[in-house]
């Protein structure tokens, strides 16, 4: 890592985040030529940190080669022009041993997944975290979500606990819980939202001191999300509440149709406009033809929000 502690923290609690779908060629394989365009595509669109392997780019489902390749082609297409932060997870020395490849590829910041399948108790759950953050020297996002949530006392055992946990995702959306954690644990940690389709509550977010989220429509509509982004953060609220009431809580429907679909109409999305990055693996699918035509109208509908 040689982007200071500083500039990293910076970019997390101020400016649009977004993680790059995962390019799959037309067999299914990782195609690193098209996905170092997607990159550049990227950071010329104003993000602030870009997070490879992620939710949307289907770390669940990818191999450790893969993951390799895809820090690699990060750090070399990059070049810490912005933060590159990678995301690892599964068991225990599986974390540990993705966090050593991304460290040797020079991502600046690792994005710590919920643990794998099982139900797990909080204590046990915040052990793993520490397990995994103690053995690495990079800077550690914790993500909230699923069955890895920690309340604000654990929380701030971890943070009392590991040098290097530097912020919380949350993608549970409980506002209650998350503005307990942020009162309690302050400005020890930098706070991001991550829930699917984070702009649907970036309003709530911000009124707690959620300065920023990841933003998954990015991959298709990245004018919009900057333009939503900014006036969230302007304070224009007649912009906002017209985006969300004509894009966001359509396809937040949408979304919600099938489990999956907020990394599959994200694909989706990227076809329409013609950046292509293959289907989804399974276990999860594509929309239907009849989805993809309604995706498609709202992506014309976000040309005129522009306006």
């Amino acid at each position: 890592m040689s982007l200071p502690l500083s500039k990293i923290r910076a970019s997390l609690e101020d400016g649009l985040l977004s993680f790059p779908i995962t390019d799959l060629n037309k067999e299914g394989n990782f195609n690193p030529d098209s996905y170092a365009t997607r990159l550049d595509w990227f950071v010329t669109h104003n993000v602030s940190s870009v997070f490879v392997a992620g939710g949307t780019g289907e770390f669940f489902s990818l191999s450790e080669s893969e993951y390799s390749k895809i820090v690699a082609v990060t750090a070399e297409t990059v070049q810490e022009k912005i933060p590159m932060i990678s995301s690892i997870g599964r068991s225990i020395p599986d974390a540990i041993a993705y966090a050593k490849i991304a460290e040797k590829a020079g991502m600046n910041a690792l994005l710590l997944m919920p643990p794998y399948l099982t139900e797990c108790p909080e204590d046990g759950t915040y052990e793993y975290a520490k397990t995994i953050m103690n053995n690495t020297s990079l800077p550690v996002i914790y993500y909230n979500r699923a069955n890895g949530v920690l309340s604000s006392k654990y929380i701030q055992k971890l943070a009392d606990n590991c040098n290097n946990f530097i912020a919380l995702k949350d993608g549970t959306g409980n506002i209650q819980e998350l503005n307990d954690t942020i009162k309690s644990v302050g400005d020890r940690l930098s706070y991001i939202g991550g829930v699917p389709t984070a702009e649907i509550i970036a309003e709530a977010y911000l009124s707690i001191g959620v300065n920023t989220y990841s933003s998954a429509v990015f991959n298709f509509v990245p004018d919009l999300a900057n333009l939503f982004y900014k006036s969230l953060r302007a304070g224009n609220k007649e912009i906002v509440a017209r985006i969300i009431k004509e894009f966001f809580v359509p396809f937040v429907r949408l979304r919600s149709k099938k489990n999956g679909y907020a990394v599959s109409l994200i694909k989706a999305g990227a076809t329409i406009i013609g950046r292509t990055a293959g289907d989804v693996r399974a276990p999860l699918t594509m929309p239907t033809a009849e989805e993809v035509a309604i995706l498609e109208q709202l992506i014309q509908r976000s040309e005129s929000l522009l306006g």
